[in-house]
């Protein structure tokens, strides 16, 4: 068993550490492969280079974890939503088809999401057996808000998207719980043996509807993973003070803070639960010693507690590799 699957199962204090983003554009090696594959869906659906990505950070730095290169959009282009990446633009989503969405079975859906499945099956083939490989989804409310085409260049959202009388939002969650619960099992049974629940725009959520767009979806996905015996950590990043009452509605095995979170208040209100993260990841971008120093704030406040040293955010592309090379080097030596 991998020690992250170790601190996640029985909850001790034990090393390891891995990078959102650790696979990605920071990367010589990445950008090497990026610039020969310009369209991002052909490349998540390329499962041999899908798992070279995969490996790169593993072969450079030796984390303890991979987490399989793909995308959370993946699900939305499998249950049949056109899914375009943008240049300095980001992700945009064709018209969402509610019915032909509600119609899509398990076999149509993991048929067309094969490939990512193959990718996780050839990466854990060729990682050491200690390592683990991690898998990954997007919440519910996040995918909607870029099936919706709901957030406005000023991070605000459209609410009176959400307000539209024939659109059964209910119900659309109800599916994307059952359609990720899938995705999960067959990214598990492809060999992956932890799964991290991405709820990136859960901050832009109104307070009122928090239980029903947040806590409530995340729960049933992670009482399917408990069920199921999967590792488990959620990501709900953005809430504030609300990480508290998440993690006690939801109960995952892990929890990755967000860089706005003081890591002594993580520490003594989330409770019976493993924290993962919390540095930014601007820290990187700065001299060494400051990064160094910011670094030693989450190793002190989390020593002997049941921690995943990691970021409150993925890295940033600007990020020099021989930067993560001496911050992996400090936190081993520490």
């Amino acid at each position: 068993m991998s020690n992250l699957n170790k601190i996640l199962h029985n909850k001790i204090s034990c090393k390891s550490l891995w990078f959102m983003r650790q696979a990605g554009r920071y990367l010589p090696e990445f950008r090497e492969i990026r610039s020969k594959n310009q369209n991002f869906i052909n490349l998540c659906l390329n499962s041999e280079l899908s798992s070279e990505i995969t490996l790169q950070p593993i072969k450079r730095f030796d984390l303890d974890s991979a987490i399989i290169f793909s995308d959370i959009l993946m699900v939305p282009y499998a249950l049949g939503q056109e899914v375009n990446f943008i240049k300095n633009e980001g992700p945009v989503l064709g018209n969402l088809n509610m019915n032909n969405i509600l119609k899509v079975n398990k076999e149509s859906f993991s048929k067309k999401l094969s490939p990512v499945y193959r990718a996780i099956d050839i990466t854990r083939k060729k990682l050491p057996k200690e390592k683990s490989l991690i898998s990954f989804i997007g919440a519910p409310w996040t995918l909607l808000v870029y099936m919706l085409g709901i957030k406005k260049a000023d991070n605000n959202l459209n609410l009176k998207k959400l307000n539209i009388k024939d659109l059964k939002l209910g119900d659309l969650i109800n599916k994307l719980v059952k359609i990720l619960n899938i995705h999960i099992q067959n990214q598990v049974d492809a060999g992956a043996d932890v799964v991290q629940i991405f709820d990136s725009w859960a901050g832009l959520i109104p307070s009122a509807n928090i239980q029903d767009l947040c806590y409530s979806p995340n729960a049933k996905i992670v009482e399917f993973c408990k069920k199921k015996k999967i590792s488990n950590i959620c990501f709900p990043k953005g809430i504030k003070l609300k990480y508290k009452e998440f993690n006690n509605f939801v109960k995952p095995d892990g929890i990755n803070i967000d860089y706005e979170i003081d890591p002594q208040w993580a520490k003594n209100n989330l409770t019976d639960v493993v924290i993962q993260g919390g540095l930014d990841p601007k820290a990187l971008l700065k001299p060494e010693d400051e990064m160094i120093e910011v670094a030693t704030k989450y190793i002190k406040t989390f020593q002997n507690t049941p921690y995943v040293f990691n970021l409150g955010h993925g890295l940033l592309p600007e990020t020099d590799p021989d930067k993560l090379t001496t911050l992996i080097k400090f936190y081993r030596n520490y």
